[in-house]
């Protein structure tokens, strides 16, 4: 089979986002985004939100863990210990407030469970947590709008282009891989248990983003390192060949990262970040280097791709 990479034919199925789509997202917004109004003129009541710093102590000593300044508790929660909560009813605002309770028998710390306790608090603010009106209130708030109209029409651009985002980077990568079951080419075993590491080191960069570690993901799955490695074979030969065929394309088409692609892509990593250039000098190395050059020739390549094939596109909703 020749090697093809020009083209190519797929369908690409633009989704048109609807109203009831909108209409979710906006909820989603309201309930992610209550409205937080200050109370100043009564005591804590069951159902307030209150911003409280606290000391524990148990035998007179104060116990690691339990304090905390600017904590934010809903009154009537459950969320603190059994209670807890009830004994800050009727405080107000700056007035010292000790807090007398006994940790649960099967608390999670073995060193306080059943003892008796106390907590110094004060309360710094009392505030209500209600639910925004849809209305050009919440847009002003909320959506950075002036009407409610406004958020409405500019969320649904959002979404849209969102959409459309996603579905011409999934037909980018469907070409790619198309292109790349025409090359001839076997990873030897070197280079695929390479790739395996690096999706290993993937799962593992995405887990800590959630504050989830390899260990804690197996036991989730049932599985082991050993069966997790097996399973990342067949990605892993995917990115290779993705990887060689993106490779040889460069070579045919004489494609390579230019400066100003690069200054490019490093001030988008700053921003992606929150960095300064200067701190990325900090942490860019030659292994870095490499990964962005990568990143910058895959793109090109896929962009080639795109515009030399054969596209069918399809509207739903």
């Amino acid at each position: 089979m020749d090697f093809t990479y020009r083209g190519l034919k797929a369908e690409l199925a633009r989704h048109i986002i609807t109203d009831e789509e909108i209409n979710r997202q906006i909820e989603r917004l309201r309930q992610q985004s209550p409205r937080i109004t200050p109370v100043n003129d009564r005591p804590a009541q069951l159902g307030d939100e209150v911003v409280l710093d606290y000391k524990g102590f148990c035998d007179d000593e104060q116990f690691p863990g339990g304090t905390a300044e600017n904590q934010t508790l809903v009154l009537g929660s459950g969320m603190f210990i059994p209670g807890f909560e009830e004994q800050l009813v009727d405080k107000v605002p700056d007035e010292p407030v000790t807090v007398f309770v006994t940790f649960p028998t099967e608390y999670h710390a073995a060193e306080l469970a059943g003892k008796e306790a106390r907590f110094e608090c004060v309360i710094r603010q009392i505030r209500l947590k209600e639910e925004y009106d849809l209305d050009d209130t919440f847009a002003k708030e909320v959506g950075q709008c002036d009407t409610f109209e406004e958020m409405r029409e500019k969320l649904g651009e959002s979404l849209q282009a969102y959409t459309d985002e996603r579905g011409e980077m999934d037909l980018q990568d469907r070409l790619l891989r198309q292109a790349a079951a025409t090359l001839d080419y076997t990873p030897d075993e070197a280079e695929l248990e390479a790739a395996v590491d690096v999706e290993i080191q993937n799962l593992e960069a995405q887990l800590a983003h959630h504050e989830l570690t390899l260990e804690m993901y197996c036991q989730f799955m049932n599985t082991g390192m050993e069966e997790l490695r097996k399973d990342s074979y067949p990605a892993a030969k995917i990115a290779l060949r993705n990887h060689a065929a993106v490779l040889k394309i460069a070579e045919l088409e004489n494609l390579e990262p230019t400066s100003e692609e690069i200054s490019q892509s490093l001030a988008m990593i700053c921003r992606q970040n929150g960095i300064t250039m200067d701190q990325l000098k900090e942490i860019y190395d030659a292994e870095f280097e490499v990964a962005v050059m990568k990143s910058i020739l895959t793109g090109k390549v896929m962009r080639l791709i795109r515009d030399a094939a054969d596209i069918t596109v399809t509207v739903t909703q």
